[in-house]
């Protein structure tokens, strides 16, 4: 398959119109068609069903959308990789490290330092993102390294070192009756009445079915938690960061947070091996 290909058949099967997709591709409608019935020549199989009214995905079809669109962004994570290489070789090395807004804030200042202190350090390009994002913008090559959260984030397929692991609290309203508790148990917080817990986004963007809130990102679900909305059990490390007008609980039994330091496992870059090593010798 060619790249090309791949791609003309992501925008038709995302789009199920053929027309649609051409104006997504910016190109006529006969050539995508005729592009499409090649490829399914060559493949062997029927990658859509067509009526005079309607295109639908066959089996075989849904699993090329799926994997197609892996390549594809392997393809192009690849591109994004190559052109920081080309920039490290001629002299001008950068990195860009992504991690969780409001997470792990003491240990990325400790990183920074220590790295910066190193011979030969590069220049850092801290982004900070969203629930999740961190990992999708690793796997995609516009980051080189990032800290992850086990068992939030997923981490196969990366390289890892394991830099720090801790406990749980929740995070109530100032003045509600749990707040008062030398601590809590898991079932004791997933089921408060009037405080259902936050809904996260999934990898894809949507968010899960549920009575609690959708939550963006930790400065609204601590306003959120202020209003009286939801509750959260978030890692015991926020501890620093929070309000007085919250009330902060230890929840023993919750599922322990270990933060590591992830990157691709095919990096060649020595900028960053030697930020890595900074990391786990915190």
């Amino acid at each position: 398959m060619e790249t090309r290909e791949l791609r003309y058949f992501v925008a038709v099967a995302e789009e199920l119109h053929f027309g649609r997709a051409a104006r997504r591709l910016g190109m006529a409608r006969p050539p995508l068609s005729r592009a499409i019935r090649q490829l399914e020549r060559r493949l062997g199989v029927a990658l859509l069903e067509r009526t005079s009214r309607t295109v639908t995905l066959t089996e075989a079809g849904s699993v090329l959308l799926v994997e197609g669109r892996a390549a594809l962004d392997a393809v192009d994570a690849a591109a994004r990789r190559a052109r920081r290489a080309a920039h490290a070789a001629a002299g001008q090395p950068r990195l860009v490290l992504v991690a969780k807004a409001g997470a792990s804030d003491e240990l990325l200042a400790k990183l920074l330092d220590a790295y910066a202190a190193e011979p030969g350090a590069a220049s850092v390009d801290i982004h900070l993102c969203g629930i999740g994002e961190q990992e999708r913008l690793l796997r995609d090559g516009r980051a080189d390294v990032a800290l992850l959260h086990r068992p939030f984030d997923a981490t196969a397929g990366f390289d890892t070192e394991e830099l720090s692991t801790e406990g749980q609290v929740a995070i109530l309203p100032a003045g509600h009756p749990l707040g008062r508790r030398a601590h809590l148990r898991m079932a004791d917080v997933t089921a408060v009445p009037g405080l259902p817990m936050p809904r996260w986004p999934h990898r894809d963007g949507t968010y899960p079915a549920g009575p609690g809130p959708e939550v963006h990102d930790h400065t609204q679900l601590l306003q959120l938690i202020v209003l009286g909305r939801t509750l959260a059990i978030v890692p015991e490390s926020a501890r620093t960061r929070l309000r007085d007008d919250v009330a902060i609980v230890p929840v023993p039994d919750a599922p322990r947070v270990t933060t590591v330091i992830a990157w691709p496992p095919h990096s060649r870059s020595p900028a960053l091996a030697g930020l890595v090593r900074a990391a786990t010798r915190l």
